[in-house]
C-alpha cells in the first residue's frame, strides 16, 4: 500500500506589514496534524479537503497528515516558528517510510530574514526522502516561484482562478499526477520560467483583463503540447525578496522539449502584456462622493485594496473611513473593519448600548495617516466565529478573535466593525455574524480586494477599488524595497518597446 505524506505551510508575507505573524495567527487559523487534520478539513473545498478525499476515494493508498499550518496573509512569519515546521517535517519524515510526499503551500512567504522559506522547505523534504521519491506541491496564483523549485520537487500545480476558487481542483490535479507517477505511468519534470517583473494584482482577476488571456493561453498549451499542467503566477508585489515577480511553471513529462519553450514564451506574454495589469483607482474622497451623488439603486462597495488582509494588510489605515466620515452621510453607511483588540476589549467592558470615546486607525503606526476621533456606541458584541459558506474556502471555520459593530454617536447613519484578528470581510457569513443584511446598506467601505467579488459582485451594484496610503498600496514606488529592483516595479523604467525588451 502506497504511503503519502501530507503536508501544509502555507502564508503570503507582506513586508511592509509591521508586524511579524507568531504562532498565535497560525494557531487561531490552521495549526493541525494527524487525524485532527483528517477530520478538520474533511468536507471543504480547499487543497486540504481534496487531499482527505483522495485518500478516501482510493483505498490503495495509505495518507498520513502531517503538520498542516496556515495563517491569513500579514507581516513576516518568525523566523523561529519557520525553523520550527521545518524541523517538525524532517523529523516526521525520517521516521516513516513513504512513496510519495504532497505540499500545499503559498509560494510568497517571507520570514524576518529567510527570504524563500517555502524553497527552504521542499529543499528540506526532497533532502530527507531522497531523490526517488516524487514530491508534489500546490502554489497560490500569487506565487513568488524561485526557479530553483524545479530542482526540487516533480510536480508543481498552481490555482488557475482569481478569486481563487479553484484551490481544491488544483490540490486534487496534484494528487493525481503524484498518484500516476507512483505508478510508473509518467515521468513528471518542471520548468520555471521568471519575467523579471512585479505586477499588480489589482487587475488580474482570471473571469476578464490581461490574465484571462494568459490562462487561455496556458490551457492551449497544455492540450497542443501534451503538458501535464501550466501554472502562470502573477506574483506577490509586496513580498520584498529576491524571488518576487511574475513567472511560468509548467510540469511535463521529462525530456518533453516543449515545456521549456512553453515556460519562455508565456512568460514572455506576460511581460508584453504588462501595461493591462496596471490599476486606474480614484482618491477615496473622489469615490465616496461620488457613491453619495448616485442614483443607482442598492449596495455600492467601496474597496481599499491598499490596506487589504488578504495582501498583507494590517487592518489599521484611516484614509477611507477618514473620508467616509468627512464626507457626513445621510444614508446607511457600514465600513469594514478596523483590527483593533484593545478597543473590542473596551467595547466589551462597556456592553451593547455603552458609549466610549475612540481613535479609530493609525494604531500601529501613523505612516499611512493619523488616527480619526470619533464617539462610539456599542450595538453588538460577537465571538468572532463562523464558518464560510461563500464560493472560497467553503466549510472552513474563521475565527475573528471576538468583534463589535458600533455606530458613530454623531452620526448613526455610519456603522464601523472592529474586530481582534486581522481578516477581510470575504464571505457572507462574515456579516451575518453581525447582524448585517447588505441589502440595508448603501455605501460598504471595506478593506478588501478582489477576492470580496467572489462573494458580493452580484449583491452590488457597483464595486470601486481606491487607493489608499498602505501596505500594499498601488504604489509601489512608494514603498522601501530592498531585495527587488527599481526597474522591476511599476511602471517599469527599465523596459523599453512593445515586447518589453530591457
Amino acid at each position: 500500500m502506497p504511503r503519502v505524506a501530507i503536508l501544509r505551510f502555507s502564508h503570503e508575507g507582506n513586508s511592509f506589514n509591521p508586524v511579524v505573524t507568531g504562532s498565535a495567527a497560525f494557531e487561531r487559523d490552521e495549526w493541525l496534524k494527524g487525524e485532527d487534520a483528517h477530520t478538520a478539513y474533511r468536507g471543504t473545498r480547499t487543497e486540504m479537503g481534496a487531499a482527505v478525499d483522495f485518500v478516501a476515494a482510493d483505498t490503495d493508498w495509505q495518507g498520513v497528515f502531517l503538520r498542516c499550518a496556515a495563517a491569513p496573509p500579514g507581516g513576516p512569519v518568525a523566523d523561529a516558528l519557520i525553523d520550527r515546521v521545518i524541523g517538525e517535517a524532517v523529523e516526521d519524515l525520517l521516521a516513516g517510510v513513504w512513496d510519495a510526499v504532497y505540499v500545499s503551500l503559498h509560494g510568497a512567504m517571507i520570514g524576518e530574514t529567510r527570504m524563500a522559506p517555502d524553497l527552504d522547505l521542499l529543499r528540506a523534504i526532497r533532502d530527507a526522502v531522497g531523490p526517488g521519491c516524487p514530491v508534489a506541491a500546490s502554489f497560490d496564483l500569487h506565487a513568488n516561484m524561485a526557479a530553483e523549485v524545479a530542482d526540487v520537487i516533480d510536480i508543481a500545480a498552481g490555482y488557475k482562478t482569481y478569486p481563487h476558487l479553484d484551490t481544491y481542483e488544483t490540490a486534487q490535479k496534484a494528487l493525481e499526477l503524484l498518484a500516476r507517477t507512483v505508478a510508473g505511468d509518467i515521468r513528471p519534470a518542471v520548468t520555471v520560467a521568471r519575467t523579471g517583473l512585479m505586477l499588480l494584482s489589482h487587475n488580474m482577476r482570471t473571469a476578464s483583463g490581461p490574465m484571462a488571456g494568459i490562462e487561455a493561453l496556458a490551457r492551449e498549451m497544455e492540450r497542443r503540447h501534451g503538458l501535464y499542467d501550466v501554472s502562470p503566477f502573477g506574483g506577490f508585489a509586496f513580498g520584498d525578496s529576491p524571488h518576487a515577480g511574475a513567472s511560468v511553471c509548467v510540469t511535463a513529462g521529462a525530456g518533453n522539449e516543449a515545456a521549456p519553450e512553453a515556460a519562455r514564451s508565456l512568460s514572455a506574454e506576460i511581460v508584453r502584456r504588462r501595461m493591462d495589469f496596471l490599476p486606474d483607482m480614484p482618491a477615496a474622497v473622489d469615490a465616496v462622493r461620488d457613491a453619495l451623488e448616485s442614483h443607482d439603486d442598492g449596495t455600492i462597495a467601496i474597496l481599499e485594496p491598499a490596506d487589504n488582509p488578504m495582501s498583507g494588510g494590517i487592518g489599521d489605515t484611516p484614509a477611507l473611513f477618514r473620508a467616509l466620515v468627512e464626507a457626513g452621510p445621510d444614508v446607511p453607511c457600514l465600513f469594514a473593519f478596523f483590527c483593533d483588540p484593545a478597543l473590542l476589549e473596551r467595547a466589551r467592558a462597556a456592553g451593547e448600548g455603552g458609549e466610549l470615546e475612540a481613535r479609530l486607525g493609525g494604531r500601529l503606526t501613523d505612516i499611512y495617516g493619523p488616527p480619526v476621533a470619533a464617539r462610539l456606541r456599542v450595538l453588538r458584541l460577537t465571538d468572532g466565529c463562523f464558518v464560510n459558506d461563500g464560493p472560497m474556502w467553503r466549510g472552513m471555520a474563521v475565527d475573528l478573535g471576538g468583534s463589535a459593530l458600533f455606530e458613530l454617536a454623531g452620526n448613526p447613519t455610519i456603522r464601523v466593525i472592529v474586530t481582534g484578528a486581522c481578516i477581510s470581510p470575504n464571505d457572507p457569513a462574515w456579516f451575518r455574524l453581525h447582524g448585517i443584511d447588505l441589502a440595508d446598506v448603501r455605501i460598504l467601505a471595506a478593506k478588501a480586494k478582489n477576492h470580496f467579488r467572489a462573494a458580493f459582485a452580484d449583491a452590488c451594484v457597483r464595486i470601486v477599488d481606491v487607493d489608499t496610503p498602505g501596505p500594499a498600496t498601488a504604489d509601489a514606488g512608494s514603498l522601501p524595497f530592498r531585495h527587488v529592483s527599481r526597474r522591476m516595479l511599476p511602471p517599469w523604467p527599465g523596459l523599453d518597446g512593445p515586447d518589453g525588451a530591457v
